[in-house]
């Protein structure tokens, strides 16, 4: 076989490679992925309804099933896969998908529940009859038709290394602005907003936007519209009172929606909603009970508005296709202007179109008044010559187009009335050929033209607003807390980490009594409230948060800790206790290093918590420590028995760190540290049963700078090393 004919071609993979996939990324974004800013239509939706046109499927017409309409774009136009045109052909006659649909549906085709059209061959469709301005029976580049589609409906697609998304819009605002336009094509893209206030949903909502967010969005054809929906608070007898739904974010489908809210109350996630019903007919009717009628109304709007997709974002990315068939983003200025100067070509287009079929109809009516001025031989010429065609065309200087019309003509045309007609028809053709050449050779007239005819298609079309626009706070930072029930609860942790919280306040001092497996004990038992957030400090420097409406019954001996939080087992727990925003805590590592911290700080609502204190090669946190109101001294005590007492304004306040040197040590390290007020002194027990304790307020001794070695204790300091 000779080599030049051989199908195989030698080329490197990676030019071969990018070659092909480049033709495919220009592909999916100028025929399939990205809309046309002159007609807003993708090529799926626009060979739809081309083919629905030439299946003469007007207004007037009858219905076909959507089985003819998908095989013929699919035969014809758009080879591709069935489902997908009947998907593209079944959003163009949603009510909830399109602002103004584009084609009148009979059949299922969906709801804003979600669930699916049916199956092609049981719907069917009927589309509004725009023609072309030239009439071929071809499938066009794009549609000549006034209205502006793309704002108007808006369209989404995702093609290669590119997107767009483009909410509908209100046609009477749009054609305000394009008024504007064509008044003062140079105005600012700022003057858009007193037209078009914002996107406009077919399924209503409220947009919670700032005038000033939404005119930047539109100035840079990119950003995000925050929508709601529409949720009003109505009043029940007995001072009850309920949310009720009316109207939901554009694209969120209702039943997944309702799905959503009730996995909240079931995962008990949203405690202050108690129920979720759906009384919906043809309009959206849910109605949200919440748990008691004390439950703040703003609070559990702002809740659903923060876990639902009661409050969504629609994204902003005016990408289209320019006339040059060029990606581009554009503002919703230039959008409106490429589109307005589409329309004027169209205009003239259409003009110089009619002006050629006029001045057919005059040829033609000429020919028709010579023969009526000289009918006795042009009757004479057609009864005896062989050739009267060209007789005709010889003797009264006739174009063939005329000689084969008047051969064509019946007898009675040849009546005086007729003749009269003949001569109103023309006066009248050239009247309107007189005034369409003005309006090509004069861009003032096309203007005018173009007003009026937005202003009918404004009549025909125009409604009020669908999506209200009131401008809100961003979604404020909810304290979930306000959700728990406050109940007191005793919470005990056993030595071996196992945790339970007990109902009630028990009584600290019959800690005696409670119930351990065998081999461990009591750690740490306190009182707290579900609504406590409980952080865990772990000697490998980890916090860890727990809720106290979290916590496992008090039944039994509890679960382990480490269950609801990753720490190894290896790892001790320094400390668990109660922490509040404005907490003060002490901290110590055992090698002498120490800081201040907030409760705020220690604050983590993962699993894996955060790192508080950052731990030199084998040290370990040693104490955590509440610092007492008020207090100005902080105590520091070795394992060397050696106590210090230094100014507490010598340490500094942390959210994570090291820390500073507390305190010096030649052997060992630190074994306890307290916060204390220098004018109360240090308290401790005493040995033995006794129960008294001995409090030093003389510490002078054993004060100095922060990071000194300290000297022996008073005599009587417990031999524990601990403060207690």
């Amino acid at each position: 076989m000779d080599p030049s004919e051989s199908s195989v071609i030698d080329t490197p993979f990676d030019a071969a490679l990018s070659e092909r996939y480049l033709v495919y990324a220009l592909s999916t974004i100028t025929a399939r992925s990205l809309p046309d800013v002159r007609d807003g239509l993708k090529p799926v939706h626009r060979r739809l309804l081309w083919a629905m046109r030439l299946l003469r499927l007007d207004p007037a017409g009858a219905y076909k099933k959507s089985a003819r309409v998908v095989g013929d774009v699919i035969g014809k136009y758009h080879p591709h896969g069935d489902q997908s045109v009947y998907d593209a052909m079944v959003r163009l006659a949603q009510d909830f998908a399109l602002r103004y649909p584009l084609v009148d549906g009979q059949g299922n085709f969906g709801n804003i529940d979600g669930d699916n059209a049916a199956a092609y061959r049981y719907t069917e469709g009927a589309v509004d009859f725009r023609p072309t301005y030239n009439g071929e029976e071809e499938e066009p580049e794009v549609f000549p038709g006034l209205f502006p589609n793309l704002l108007a409906n808006g369209a989404s697609g995702i093609a290669v290394g590119m997107a767009t998304s483009i909410p509908p819009h209100n046609v009477s605002e749009l054609i305000e602005a394009a008024n504007h336009l064509i008044d003062n094509p140079k105005a600012e893209d700022s003057a858009m907003m007193d037209f078009v206030s914002g996107p406009d949903f077919p399924t209503g909502g409220v947009l919670v936007d700032s005038r000033d967010s939404i005119a930047q969005a539109y100035a840079t054809g990119r950003g995000s519209f925050r929508l709601r929906a529409s949720i009003s608070v109505e009043k029940e007898k007995g001072g009850g009172w309920h949310l009720l739904v009316s109207e939901i974010p554009y694209g969120v489908q209702k039943g997944k929606l309702i799905e959503q809210i009730a996995a909240l109350i079931g995962d008990k996630k949203l405690p202050i909603l108690a129920d979720v019903k759906d009384e919906s007919d043809e309009k959206v009717r849910l109605i949200l009970e919440p748990r008691a009628r004390t439950v703040d109304p703003d609070l559990l709007l702002e809740s659903l508005f923060r876990l639902t997709d009661l409050e969504v974002r629609f994204p902003l990315n005016l990408n289209v296709l320019d006339a040059n068939r060029t990606p581009l983003v554009m503002s919703l200025k230039e959008a409106l202007t490429a589109w307005l100067q589409f329309q004027i070509e169209v205009l003239v287009r259409k003009s110089q179109v009619r002006i050629g079929k006029i001045d057919d109809r005059l040829e033609l009516l000429d020919g028709f008044l010579i023969a009526f001025l000289n009918l006795d031989r042009v009757i004479e010429i057609i009864r005896y010559e062989d050739e009267p065609k060209s007789v005709l065309m010889e003797e009264f200087k006739l174009s063939d187009r005329q000689a084969e019309a008047i051969l064509n003509m019946r007898l009675r045309s040849l009546r005086k009335l007729e003749e009269m007609e003949i001569g109103r028809e023309r006066g009248k053709l050239a009247k309107e050929r007189d005034e369409l050449q003005k309006l090509i050779e004069s861009p003032a007239r096309q203007r005018t033209r173009m007003k009026r005819d937005l202003a009918a298609i404004k009549d025909q079309f125009g409604d009020d607003r669908r999506t209200r626009i009131e401008e809100v706070a961003a979604t404020r930072e909810i304290d979930w807390s306000a959700m728990i029930e406050k109940e007191p609860i005793t919470v005990i942790l056993s030595q071996r980490g196992w945790i339970r919280a007990m109902r009630g306040h028990v009584a600290l001092d019959d800690a005696e009594t409670l119930k351990f497996r065998e081999g461990d004990a009591l750690a740490t038992i306190f009182h707290a409230q579900t609504t406590d957030r409980i952080a865990l400090f772990a000697a490998n420097g980890r916090v860890y948060t727990l809720g106290g409406d979290k916590l496992p019954g008090g039944r039994g001996f509890g679960e382990p800790v480490r269950l609801s939080i990753d720490l190894d087992a290896e790892v001790d727990i320094v400390e668990l206790m109660v922490v509040r925003p404005d907490t003060k805590l002490l901290l110590a590592s055992s090698d002498g290093k120490g800081f201040l911290t907030s409760g705020e700080a220690t604050l983590a609502e993962t699993r894996k918590g955060k790192q508080l204190v950052n731990l030199r090669a084998g040290a370990k946190v040693a104490v955590v420590r509440r610092v007492a109101e008020g207090a100005d001294a902080v105590g520091v005590v070795g394992e060397n028995r050696k106590m210090l007492i230094f100014p507490i304004a010598e340490l500094p306040e942390l959210a994570r760190g090291q820390g500073v040197t507390l305190q010096r040590y030649r052997d060992g390290g630190l074994s306890d540290a307290i916060a204390f007020r220098l004018a109360d002194g240090l308290s401790w027990a005493l040995g033995g049963e006794s129960g008294r304790t001995r409090t030093e307020t003389d510490l002078t001794p054993w004060r100095a700078a922060r990071g000194a070695a300290g000297r022996m204790p008073p005599i009587g300091f417990p031999r524990s090393n601990k403060f207690g």
